[in-house]
């Protein structure tokens, strides 16, 4: 089968991949991101996981959201409430994983690949239902980190692991780079702007 025609669905944990690509040095240039996987078949689906604090006037990641709304990706948001567990700590309820689970179970008669970004262990399973629809299954964090932001049994039953260090040419951005341009920022409150509107 050429890379042409295979068809590619991303799923991106995205806590998961930020904290990735944090500990690595990096951010994560999500329109190269497109791009790359773009240019290795058709892409059918970008899908982009996060939870949002409830009650919070401004979420930090709320820009990031828009942009990547508006640039090709499906995001899918979960609020989270903040609370106080018995020894005192503040805790945050509210996972990703089921929808992304339910997701990627839905897509799997439609797709040749899936990449999943995320090195959460709680996936193995997922991994494994999908590679029996057929369909290859690539994972993408990292083992450069210490300890490894993989879980070593998510990483055996992927197909293929794509370490995000080999990507950070690539997909990366230099965290400073952040505050001299702040344009995806911008771009993306200038779209909300026009879409309240």
């Amino acid at each position: 089968m050429s890379s042409g025609c295979t068809k590619i669905a991303l799923l991106i944990d995205g806590a998961n991949l930020h904290a990735a690509s944090k500990t690595l040095g990096f951010d994560v240039d999500y329109k190269r991101l497109l791009k790359e996987f773009q240019s290795r078949g058709t892409l059918v689906r970008a899908f982009y996981y996060t939870a949002i604090i409830e009650d919070q006037e401004y979420s930090s990641i709320r820009p990031l959201i828009d942009w990547l709304d508006y640039n090709g990706y499906t995001v899918v948001t979960k609020a989270t409430r903040e609370f106080i567990d018995a020894s005192g700590h503040r805790k945050m309820r509210g996972s990703m994983d089921i929808k992304l689970a339910v997701d990627a179970m839905e897509l799997a008669e439609h797709i040749d690949q899936m990449i999943l970004f995320s090195g959460d262990g709680d996936f193995r399973p997922l991994v494994e239902a999908i590679q029996r629809r057929g369909v290859r299954v690539t994972v993408v964090s990292t083992i450069a980190s210490h300890p490894p932001m993989i879980a070593d049994e998510l990483r055996r039953q992927a197909d293929a692991f794509i370490d995000l260090v080999d990507l950070k040419p690539t997909l990366g951005r230099d965290p400073s780079e952040r505050t001299a341009s702040r344009e995806p920022r911008h771009h993306a409150l200038h779209l909300q702007r026009h879409h309240d509107s």
